[in-house]
C-alpha cells in the first residue's frame, strides 16, 4: 500500500502539468515584468470577466512604481543593514525554532510509541497515516484561524501548547511501564502535538 500512497502524489503533479498551459499568465507579471499592458488587460478579463478593471491596473502600476524605487539588497547587505536587523533576528528565531520544535522526533518515535501501546502490527501504518492527516487538517484549520487571531498569537499559542504536550509526553513515556493506560495517553499526546504544530508553527 505504501508504494501506491507515495505514487499518488505524482497524480496531483500530473494534473497540474496537464492543466497549467490553459491558465492565463499573472496580470501583475505581464505588466510589471513584461511591460505588456494589453496582455495584462486580456489576462484580467479572462480571470475576472468583462468590465472596467482600470482600478486593478492602477494598483499594479503603483506596485511597479514601488518596486522600482526599492533597492535590491544582497545577502551580506541585508545582514549589515541596521534597519532590517530586528526583522532578520525574528526570521532566524522563527526558522530555528521550527526546525528544533520536536516534530521530526515525534514522527521518528511515533512508530515505537504505537508499538508499545499494543497496537496490532498491521494497524500501526494506518495510525501513522492518521497522524499525517491530522497535520494536514490542522494546517487547513490554521488558514481560517490566522485571520481571526493573527500569526503572532498562533505562534506563541502553538509553541506553548507544544511545550506542554512534550512535557506530558516525557512523563507518560517514563511511567508507561508502571501504568498500562499510559501507552494510550502517549498516543493521544502525539496526535495533540501534531495538531498544535499544524495550527501554530
Amino acid at each position: 500500500l505504501w508504494p501506491w500512497l507515495l505514487a499518488s502524489s505524482g497524480l496531483s503533479a500530473l494534473v497540474q502539468l496537464v492543466t497549467l498551459p490553459f491558465f492565463p499568465d499573472s496580470p501583475s507579471y505581464l505588466l510589471i515584468q513584461k511591460g505588456n499592458e494589453e496582455a495584462c488587460r486580456k489576462a484580467i478579463r479572462k480571470l475576472w470577466g468583462e468590465g472596467d478593471h482600470q482600478a486593478e491596473i492602477d494598483d499594479i502600476m503603483k506596485e511597479k512604481g514601488a518596486m522600482a524605487s526599492t533597492k535590491t539588497l544582497r545577502v551580506l547587505e541585508v545582514i549589515k543593514e541596521r534597519s532590517l536587523r530586528w526583522q532578520l533576528y525574528i526570521l532566524v528565531i522563527v526558522m530555528t525554532t521550527l526546525q528544533l520544535c520536536g516534530i521530526n522526533a515525534i514522527y521518528f518515535y511515533s512508530f515505537e510509541v504505537f508499538h508499545t501501546a499494543k497496537f496490532e502490527e498491521y494497524l500501526i501504518p494506518y495510525v501513522s497515516l492518521g497522524v499525517g492527516l491530522c497535520e494536514c487538517l490542522s494546517s487547513i484549520l490554521c488558514s481560517t484561524l490566522i485571520d481571526r487571531f493573527g500569526r503572532k498569537v498562533l505562534l506563541w499559542g502553538g509553541y506553548l501548547l507544544m511545550c506542554s504536550v512534550l512535557a506530558l509526553l516525557t512523563t507518560t513515556l517514563s511511567l508507561q511501564h508502571r501504568f498500562f493506560w499510559m501507552h494510550y495517553f502517549s498516543v493521544i499526546l502525539i496526535f495533540l502535538f501534531v495538531v498544535f504544530f499544524g495550527i501554530g508553527p
